[in-house]
């Protein structure tokens, strides 16, 4: 199990408590099992409950200890595909909906009153390189051409924007925004809850069988849930517990770090209007204003675990080149979650056997598009009327998981190279 010390992120450092949940101990049964109390499992436990089904939720720690509460809490619309590539590959149906997964955050938390410090500030994509500006173009006109709230930003207005150094140009896409993750998290736990759903911390399922009576899940110490349908929405920290799908996805470490806060002068300047910012290299970096007013800035880290703020130093000379003053400042925080990364680079949806559903691969848009995933599961399994979102994919283990991973990136880069050629 993955060590996450507590003070280690500034949004455990920030968050209320979450809501007192018990271990999982003996025999229980349930009309819907969701195994991982992230955002997905989360959304589609409320979303159950909400429609009258009895849901037990289990984490192997608790909710949001995964990603959905390391992220860095940007709530961004779409997939890394573009909307025209969506339509022709998937349908507009799919499109719609990924345009749509920030709506549904931020219509969740003022439905449910929930204390995350939204912010709807917009999402940048920038650029430092000239040569990216016309693919960044052609996406915005796309999303522009089905009625997003979005327009390119210059040279000038990327430092208007952003305050930082460097950026060439890029866009705004206004349906975006920001939350405290961990908080979000625990506010769908509680609403959860209140709807009438249970949910049980450290309870990791090691098995599922078939029974007489529905899909069984075996946990560490013993407990077995019964249940007719099994969800399983453990994204980067998949394990084993269903054959071949830790396979599917390559956990990448993404790391983050937080100044102390920014003096008045430095936060007019900053970031002025909060919106949330990643750039346009295929290793991007992403920042943003995080609590108590620090400049937050996140990206690729090493596959490991981070063991010192050695392993930072990459994102911090980031953090210098961007905003030289305010990497003046000590650096209050420093911590590490997974990403999911597919071959694809898009998420899947899996059915592999009658009464099990799994959702994964968020390739670091996990805030909208798992919450907009777990309502969408949750709907289809209270009535198959409702579609998913995607197409099932069948279970591919990649055959480079097994090679360490900065060779499996680099095959999934070439994956996704081929595939888009093969389109």
């Amino acid at each position: 199990m993955p060590s996450f010390s507590p003070a280690a992120s500034v949004w455990a450092a920030t968050a209320a408590p979450g809501p007192d949940l018990p271990a999982f101990t003996g025999e229980r049964r349930a009309d819907v099992a969701i195994v991982g109390a992230g955002f997905t499992g989360l959304v589609a436990a409320l979303t159950l409950a909400r429609g009258g089904a009895s849901v037990i939720a289990v984490d192997m720690v608790e909710p949001g200890f995964g990603a959905s509460g390391r992220n860095g809490g940007q709530v961004i619309p779409g997939l890394k595909d573009d909307p025209d590539t969506l339509d022709r590959v998937f349908g507009e149906a799919t499109t719609a909906f990924a345009g749509g997964t920030a709506d549904l955050v931020f219509s969740l938390i003022d439905e449910l009153g929930i204390d995350c410090d939204p912010v709807r500030g917009g999402w940048i994509q920038a650029s430092v390189k000239h040569l990216h500006l016309p693919r960044l173009e052609s996406r915005m006109a796309q999303w522009r051409a089905r009625g997003a709230a979005v327009e390119m930003l210059d040279a000038a207005g990327m430092a208007a924007a952003t305050g930082g150094r460097g950026f060439v140009g890029g866009w705004i896409d206004r349906r975006g925004g920001s939350v405290h993750p961990l908080a979000y998290a625990r506010g769908l736990a509680r609403a959860a809850l209140q709807a009438g759903a249970e949910i049980f911390r450290d309870a990791e399922a090691i098995s599922i069988t078939r029974g007489t009576g529905g899909w069984v899940l075996g946990f560490a110490d013993g407990g077995r849930l019964t249940a007719g349908q099994v969800v399983i929405a453990t994204n980067g920290y998949t394990g084993r517990l269903w054959p071949g799908l830790k396979a599917t996805v390559i956990p990448a470490n993404s790391i983050q770090v937080a100044t102390a806060p920014l003096p008045e002068d430095l936060r007019a300047r900053i970031l002025p209007g909060r919106p949330v910012v990643s750039d346009s290299r295929r290793i991007a970096n992403y920042f943003r204003i995080g609590p108590e007013g620090r400049l937050m800035m996140g990206g690729r880290g090493a596959f490991r675990e981070p063991r010192d703020a050695a392993d930072y130093r990459r994102i911090e000379a980031a953090l210098a080149a961007f905003y030289p003053e305010a990497a003046r400042l000590p650096v209050g925080f420093r911590w590490a979650g997974r990403v999911a990364m597919t071959r694809d680079h898009l998420p899947h949806i899996h059915q592999p056997a009658a009464g099990v559903t799994m959702a994964l691969g968020y390739n670091g848009r996990g805030v909208a598009l798992a919450s907009a995933m777990g309502r969408a599961i949750g709907a289809h399994l209270l009535d198959g009327a409702n579609p998913l979102p995607l197409a099932l994919s069948a279970i591919r283990p990649m055959p480079v998981h097994g090679l360490h991973p900065l060779y499996a990136t680099a095959m999934i880069e070439a994956y996704r190279v081929r595939d888009m050629l093969e389109r």
